[in-house]
């Protein structure tokens, strides 16, 4: 008889009731090891390690027994998974689906002990499906109950957990004053009434000595206590927490705890940040680097671009960053797009001149006369010439991995061309175009089009080098000879001398400058360079 071994995986979402010494775990373990017991004449067999993850939701994936269990299975340790019941593996459709594929993958199966069917008939994984459709939305049910409960407890001006603010204490569902803290705040909005900016602001929060909270885990890590930095300050400058408010998403309620901050002071700060808000973006002509296409960037996610910018040896360079990547900065895996300002708008400024080039005949508009089309042409060069005029054309501009679409304004293109909106062709409206992206540090250049040729001289100069060296190496010298010689190191050397072995056609493509993107000297540093000129071809192809 051919046995079946059977792994028992058991979970419980919260912590609660862990520490007994018989616990929920245990339970599902025992009724498991009974069901495996019963199956004995079929070759079930319990298998000894123990697969348990306490206090973690079945709505992800990332759970250690889980994943210890799984990768059991695909190493062929495990024939079958015996749960107590289908959500207690997990609760999301979509996560089944992945587990019963790596199931299959492994001619393993699925057992549930209370609701007798498993993975390795049809019935079963019909049952099952239907049985986590309804897991999956009580799932979601049950998180909408919670989001109008905490909804309604903040209306109610209730504290509903999360970060004890600077200056407070949780007390339940409600916070207590803490007033060593809540002096530091009190003196951050007298600062700010007094210096009216949060930078000299941060200055003298320094010169004082005042630090951030300090928090300790529940695994006794420490954080915090450290010194106040603009984004801080700002942040409590604009709490309104600290007015005995509430916050819940856009909307302010009156709070059950006492405020440490006057409403009227509060308030009083809140219009001088927006009126010194409003005065740094206003009018381009007195700002000293204008973004003039705020408003108009959006990326992949629909999320919009917020300027930004670094100062680097006194220069400002300017960029247009994913607004997530300032809204949640800190936060680990967050991507988003960082594209240096002016060039950007050097490429979208001649791909709309190209464009307009273009479409400056029959292509803009219907039925035109010869006489409308000279004029149109004429408006066009003129617009052409400015870039300002230009981007007040744009409506909206999306951009995603590889691609960009512009919108052009109907009404701003119409009054431009000085026709009726219904002689407009819709499709000279959109242009889009693809990219390329050069990537350097945190942020990406947009290469649109064909791409100008562009000489890596670091890249020229160590290939270069390599053919040096290596007539050296050929005449008789060691590495240590060259190094000394050169006045380089030999670990140097012995990186960049096989450079001497590129393909002689893909070193003429790098001196011309037409080399891929992604071809430079870190990659190079980086990959292994096959001796066979087609092998090196191929690789370097695939940048």
């Amino acid at each position: 008889m051919q046995k079946i071994r059977c792994a028992i995986y058991t979970r419980k979402s919260s912590e609660e009731g862990l520490e007994q010494e018989f616990n929920s775990l245990d339970a599902q373990r025992e009724a498991c090891v009974a069901y495996v017991t019963s199956q004995k004449h079929e070759g079930w067999i319990a298998l000894a390690d123990q697969y348990d993850d306490g206090g973690i939701s079945g709505g992800t994936l990332e759970r250690p027994a889980l994943k210890r269990l799984m990768q059991d299975i695909d190493d062929g340790l495990v024939d079958q998974i015996v749960v107590y019941k289908i959500d207690r593996l997990t609760r999301s459709l979509g996560d089944f689906a992945r587990l019963v594929d790596r199931l299959d993958a492994a001619n393993a199966s699925f057992v549930s002990v209370t609701q007798s069917f498993n993975t390795a008939t049809s019935m079963g994984r019909l049952t099952l499906n239907v049985l986590l459709s309804f897991a999956q939305f009580e799932r979601e049910v049950t998180a909408e109950r919670i989001r109008d409960k905490i909804a309604a407890s903040k209306k109610k001006g209730m504290w509903m957990g999360g970060m004890v603010p600077l200056g407070y204490n949780a007390a339940g569902r409600t916070l207590e004053i803490n007033q060593c803290e809540a002096e530091t705040i009190r003196t951050l909005y007298r600062l700010y009434r007094k210096y009216r900016t949060v930078r000299e602001v941060a200055q003298k929060a320094d010169f004082l000595g005042l630090r951030s909270k300090k928090r300790t885990s529940s695994k006794g890590v420490q954080s915090g206590d450290i010194a106040l930095d603009r984004g801080h300050i700002h942040h409590i400058l604009t709490n309104p927490i600290y007015a005995g408010r509430i916050r819940h998403r856009d909307k302010t309620y009156e709070g059950l705890h006492e405020a440490i901050i006057e409403p009227a002071i509060w308030n009083d700060v809140q219009t001088k940040l927006q009126v010194k808000a409003a005065y740094r973006r206003g009018d381009s002509k007195k700002a000293r680097d204008p973004s003039p296409l705020i408003g108009k960037l959006f990326d992949e996610t629909g999320d919009r671009f917020t300027p930004s910018h670094s100062n680097k040896r006194g220069k400002r360079h300017r960029y247009y960053v994913s607004h997530r990547l300032v809204k949640q900065a800190g936060e680990k895996d967050l991507s988003g797009w960082r594209l240096p300002a002016l060039q950007l708008e050097q490429q979208i400024t001649k791909t709309m001149q190209d464009h307009l080039a273009i479409v400056a005949t029959s292509a803009m508009a219907k039925d035109l006369t010869s006489v409308e089309i000279v004029r149109i042409r004429a408006e066009v060069e003129l617009v052409g010439l400015k870039q300002k005029k230009l981007f007040a054309l744009i409506e909206r501009i999306d951009i995603a991995a590889g691609s960009m679409l512009i919108r052009l304004n109907g009404d701003a293109v119409t009054a431009l061309l000085q026709i009726d909106p219904d002689r407009l062709i819709a499709e000279a409206l959109n242009i889009t175009r693809s990219f390329q992206m050069r990537k350097r540090g945190v942020e990406t250049k947009l290469i649109i089009g064909d791409r100008p040729a562009e000489l890596d001289d670091a890249l020229i100069r160590n290939i270069a080098n390599a053919h040096h060296w290596f007539a050296m190496i050929k005449s008789g010298k060691t590495f240590d000879d060259i190094a000394a010689t050169e006045a380089t190191s030999k670990r140097r050397i012995q990186q960049v001398i096989e450079w001497a072995l590129l393909a002689p056609d893909i070193v003429r493509m790098i001196v011309g400058g037409r080399q891929p993107i992604g071809l430079t000297s870190n990659w190079l540093l980086r990959h292994t360079l096959p001796t066979d000129w087609n092998e090196q071809r191929q690789l370097i192809a695939s940048l």
